[in-house]
């Protein structure tokens, strides 16, 4: 692999390495299994560390001003995911202990804290936790932000009364481990909200098998898994994460040993779908986004 510097936000100066396409377990990677899952781990920390999340949005400002975050959140909740803070339901947990498994730059973990809930973030790259940090000191908020792994989280048995995670486990080697991590750290009647990818949506079938997979040809050389790898996250380094998606068959199995467990289907924007989307009726797009959007929301009880 070939080493690159990249100047990131805040200018701190990111060495990294040009990581080569994604690979199954099943498509002749020799790697053993514990090197392999570290692999998978390392590219997740240099992809958040070099484009942190959302930050793309705002490159143009100063980093790390009020003026930065207000674009990364206005991005999030009233382009991107208008959707979010109604069925999140940030408000909801004033005086709750909530952990975050995967803060990132903390836009979600900012409405928690704005709604006085008793806050605790974790996230498996340095460079999040000091973002994330950093914006809860503009907004002069409370919360704490630790370095974590969402299979091994340090926390006792039934710490906390939410744990929320949105779109950080589908990234992770073992996802299973994670879902029964975030089982155990819950109290009783404690609540799970977590968002994973959707497989049987329009942009995993439209945008990546159909687009750049037949029409492009380009899965005559690579698998689906490393479509997604290649091309799901935002990335100006030519970052390759582990990218997973599921059914809802899949993600109530996941989740089976909760009492309790709904999943919600949403996320499309009219970009997506390009000049039809232009001119679409909003309740068409809507009733598309609640049926093959690119989230899966899992809302599951203890």
């Amino acid at each position: 692999m070939s080493k690159h510097s990249k100047q990131s936000p805040g200018n701190l100066v990111i060495e990294y390495e040009a990581t080569p396409e994604y690979q199954t377990p099943d498509a002749g990677h020799q790697t053993p299994d514990n090197e392999r899952l570290d692999e998978f781990k390392r590219r997740a920390q240099q992809q958040w560390s070099a484009n942190p999340c959302g930050a793309h949005v705002a490159k143009e400002l100063e980093f790390g001003t009020r003026d930065y975050f207000d674009a990364i959140e206005e991005y999030r909740y009233k382009v991107y995911a208008p959707w979010m803070k109604t069925v999140i339901g940030f408000a909801q947990y004033s005086g709750k202990r909530v952990l975050e498994i995967g803060c990132g730059t903390g836009t979600d973990s900012l409405q928690f804290a704005r709604n006085s809930a008793l806050f605790t973030g974790v996230d498996l790259t340095p460079r999040s936790i000091e973002i994330a940090r950093q914006r809860f000191a503009v907004y002069e908020q409370q919360g704490e932000f630790f370095l974590g792994d969402a299979e091994h989280l340090n926390f006792p048995d039934e710490s906390f009364d939410v744990v929320y995670s949105f779109g950080v486990i589908h990234h992770t080697p073992n996802t299973e481990q994670a879902a029964q991590e975030i089982h155990r750290v819950l109290k009783p009647g404690g609540k799970a909200i977590v968002m994973v990818y959707h497989r049987a949506s329009l942009y995993y079938w439209g945008g990546l098998i159909l687009k750049r997979g037949l029409l492009r040809g380009e899965l005559w050389n690579a698998s689906p898994a490393a479509l997604m790898s290649r091309y799901v996250e935002h990335t100006e380094t030519g970052g390759r994460p582990l990218v997973k998606a599921y059914t809802r068959r899949e993600v109530r199995k996941l989740f089976a040993r909760f009492r309790d467990c709904k999943v919600e289907v949403n996320q499309l924007t009219r970009a997506e779908l390009g000049a039809i989307g232009r001119v679409m009726p909003e309740p068409m797009l809507q009733w598309l986004a609640r049926h093959f959007g690119w989230n899966l929301i899992i809302t599951a009880t203890k």
